[in-house]
């Protein structure tokens, strides 16, 4: 019996690829900077803006220093247009994630979430009106450490208070979460509701023929009632 349900956020909830998108190369341009050598800089501290080590206007300073490209103007810049990018995706939710979202709690099903974040992502996540919905939330740049860390699923089966056969984990594949969530003993379900407006060199996570797959939000409904009967 599935008690509990554990989301992805990006590409899962919502997805990034939908009104101002802005992503690495954009940010290059704005700064000035080569693109070859801004995203070898920048995927360098990736994991350290992604466990709270560094805020995006750090990592910012950071990587722009090394360049030797830095202004605060620039940095201001980058971070502003990353916030409003942000903000679109978060304006663009679909309706159906709330009605999915609605119907796990109708249903008596507890909803977590664990997402690999930047800080400008955990502000936004925490704003936004999906967060009401969640009963646990673990947020990398506030944990120190990322999916597909099983520390992470082991915690989030503990806030939840279910056994790990009890929980579903919906997510669209990457960072290896949903070999994770296997591991971990959950029931994974790669969903592929966002994957075609994904392009290169974005897209998260190829289709995983391995796993069940949900091409649809309510699909998640459906695929919860179906366990039960």
């Amino acid at each position: 019996m599935i008690k509990a349900v554990v989301f992805d956020m990006f590409e899962t909830l919502v997805t990034l690829f939908t009104g101002r998108t802005y992503f690495g190369e954009d940010l290059a341009a704005d700064v000035g900077a080569d693109l070859f050598t801004f995203r070898k800089e920048w995927h360098s501290i990736e994991k350290d803006r992604s466990t709270g080590k560094y805020t995006i206007e750090e990592g910012l300073e950071i990587v722009l220093k090394r360049l030797g490209i830095y202004t605060e103007e620039k940095v201001k810049l980058g971070a502003t247009k990353r916030r409003e990018a942000l903000g679109d995706s978060f304006s663009a939710i679909p309706e159906d994630t709330f009605r999915m979202l609605k119907g796990l709690k109708e249903r008596g099903i507890k909803i977590g979430l664990i997402t690999n974040t930047f800080s400008d992502e955990r502000d936004v996540i925490r704003e936004s009106k999906l967060f009401p919905y969640f009963d646990a939330v673990l947020i990398s740049f506030e944990q120190g450490i990322c999916k597909p860390d099983l520390a992470l699923y082991e915690k989030m089966i503990g806030l939840l208070n279910v056994k790990a056969e009890e929980c579903l984990y919906v997510g669209d594949g990457g960072s290896r979460e949903l070999y994770a969530a296997r591991e971990a003993g959950m029931h994974p379900v790669q969903c592929t509701w966002f994957h075609e407006r994904a392009y290169e060199p974005h897209i998260p996570c190829p289709i995983l023929d391995e796993f069940e797959h949900a091409e649809h939000q309510l699909d998640i409904l459906k695929y919860i009632d179906q366990m039960e009967d």
